[in-house]
Formats: structure tokens, C-alpha cells, sequence
């Protein structure tokens, strides 16, 4: 099967079609149609096999996180997606894996009502890039710039668990099966926290999303908008399995590796119990884990004072 054999039959064929998409695959270029009182937002996310997905996750998966992590990205500024395009580089026309592939990636379009728009197509090392597009309210769009003095610094969900998958996946780390099914499938089906961005917006002040580790990227807000970041280890996330099985990785895990995909945030302190109901009406746990101080940097204090200083922050490519 050709290039073009293959985007009709796996690609051009979707459930979602959004009455603003004017052209969308198959021509030169699509258009679309953005509504004129709302911002336009624009992502964009490139998987490499080996390097953002282990080499033996099933195609599925790989068609999953691919359009996530850009969702991912979209919640982190409280926008709403609609439109997404796709570059894909295969060393193979493998037409099992592409059929699994583009299923994976269309369940979690048509789950948000994201219609692909267009894209290209080519032989060479396994590559993904998407590229994702949304609208925001005007003037509620989250910014890494807009942490203030005093706000408390809030994260969705649990920490740590996609690492443990990743050890599990990569053979260096042994866990029971059904522990090991757990945290494998936080590696590989990460929930873009969609509706949360959507709710917070207008109400937080900065956020990320927490792709590289939590240290990291609040390093990212506090770097940006030219505060500090304390955070306490008690009041950090982590589930029961990263709790029993976890434990000897010790913090530089929890807070240092990358694939969680939840929400860090601020907010001013008299917002939380707003915050935290908004938390329970989506069924997403938020914790409050800090607070934005005068100075630099980002601080993580045990209950007893003592600091924990990282080995490193968390990923980054071209780090020595």
C-alpha cells in the first residue's frame, strides 16, 4: 500500500467532524474556521521510539500519547482543543501497526472532539509529531509568566507512578503483575487533564503541565515569572503502589521524571477551597503542595526541615 493509499484508508477516515473545519485532510492545506472572540492556541509535540516511548509499546498506545501530550499542553493554558495535524515517519508501511496506531490516536480525538485536519506522511526512523490547536476565553489564558508572591501552588493527581512503569517496562525494576499493569498504563495512557485547564481558567494564575518533572517544570513558572517555589514532601501526591514499591527510589523519582502529565498551578490562597471542590465535581484529586515566596529557584522542605536537593531536575535532551 502507497502514501497516499494509506492516509485514505487509515487517516482520512475519522469520527469527528467539526462544523469549523471548512478543509481538512486531503487537500494542500486545511482551513478552518476560529471563532473571532476567543484566543487561538497552538502546541506542538514530537515522540521519538526509544527516547519518549519504550521500543515495545503497542501501536495503540503510541497513537494515544501522541495526541495527549499535546492535549496535555492545550490544558496547561486553559484552552478547549479542536483541531490537531500529524507528521508520521515510519521505517515500514506496517499496516497492523498503523491500523493500531491510528486507533489509539482517533479513540482520544473523538473523546475530545478534536478533529485531524492534515498532515504528512514519510519513510524513515520511527518519529511522531503532532501538532495541536484550541481557542481560550480572551484574557484567561494560563501563562508560565503569571505566578504571584503568596499564591498556593497546587498539582492534579499523583506523582511518580509513569516512572516506575517506565524502570518496570525497562527491566529494572520487578513488581507484582497487577502492580506493574497499573503503573505501565500511566506510562502509556496519560489523562491530558482537559476539562480541569477549562475550569481553572480565569481563576489560576500559572501553570505547566508536568511532562519533564515536577521539579522541573514549577522550576519553569518560577523561572518565568521571577519568584521562588516552596514545596513540602509531606503534602506531595504519590499512590499506594509508588508508596510500598517506590519507596527506595526515594524522591529524585517522584519529583525528577518526566511522564506524569498532570497540572502544576497557582493561584491566590483565598481560591482554594474553590479549587479543591472543582477537584471533586471532575473526580481529580488536587493537592495544595506550597507556595510562591520572593527570590529564585525551587525548594522542596521535609516536615522536618531538611531540604531534599535533586541530583538533577528532571529531562532534558541535550543535558550533559
Amino acid at each position: 500500500m502507497d502514501e497516499f493509499s494509506i492516509i485514505r484508508e487509515y487517516f482520512s477516515r475519522q469520527v469527528v467532524h467539526r462544523d469549523d473545519v471548512i478543509v481538512g485532510v486531503g487537500d494542500d492545506a486545511a482551513i478552518v474556521t476560529a471563532p473571532p472572540d476567543l484566543d487561538l492556541v497552538c502546541t506542538t509535540d514530537m515522540l521519538l521510539e526509544g527516547i519518549h516511548f519504550p521500543d515495545s509499546t503497542e501501536a495503540y498506545a503510541v497513537g494515544y500519547k501522541a495526541l495527549a501530550v499535546n492535549l496535555s499542553d492545550l490544558a496547561a493554558m486553559g484552552a478547549r482543543p479542536a483541531w490537531t495535524t500529524l507528521l508520521l515517519s515510519m521505517p515500514t508501511a506496517d499496516l497492523g501497526w498503523i491500523k493500531g496506531f491510528s486507533a489509539g490516536f482517533f479513540a482520544l480525538a473523538a473523546e475530545y472532539h478534536v478533529q485531524l485536519i492534515g498532515g504528512d506522511l514519510s519513510r524513515g526512523p520511527l518519529v511522531v509529531g503532532v501538532q495541536a490547536l484550541g481557542h481560550a476565553a480572551r484574557h484567561q489564558v494560563m501563562l508560565r509568566s503569571a505566578a504571584v508572591v503568596g499564591d498556593a501552588i497546587f498539582v492534579s493527581g499523583q506523582l511518580g507512578d509513569a516512572a516506575m512503569g517506565l524502570r518496570a517496562v525497562q527491566g529494572r525494576m520487578r513488581l507484582p503483575a497487577e502492580v506493574r499493569d497499573r503503573v505501565v498504563h500511566r506510562l502509556a495512557y496519560p489523562q491530558p487533564r482537559v476539562d480541569l485547564g477549562l475550569a481553572i481558567a480565569g481563576i489560576a494564575h500559572a501553570a505547566i503541565d508536568v511532562s519533564d518533572g515536577l521539579f522541573s517544570d514549577l522550576g519553569h513558572i518560577a523561572a518565568s515569572s521571577g519568584v521562588a517555589a516552596r514545596i513540602g514532601l509531606d503534602l506531595i501526591p504519590i499512590s499506594s503502589d509508588f508508596r510500598e514499591y517506590g519507596a527506595e527510589l526515594g524522591w529524585q523519582t517522584a519529583l525528577c521524571s518526566g511522564d506524569d502529565y498532570e497540572l502544576c498551578f497557582t493561584a491566590a490562597e483565598k481560591h482554594t477551597a474553590q479549587i479543591i471542590e472543582i477537584g471533586q465535581e471532575l473526580n481529580v484529586p488536587l493537592s495544595k503542595i506550597g507556595w510562591i515566596e520572593k527570590g529564585q529557584g525551587v525548594k522542596a522542605v521535609a516536615a522536618d526541615g531538611t531540604e531534599f536537593v535533586p541530583q538533577h531536575q528532571g529531562h532534558n535532551h541535550f543535558a550533559a
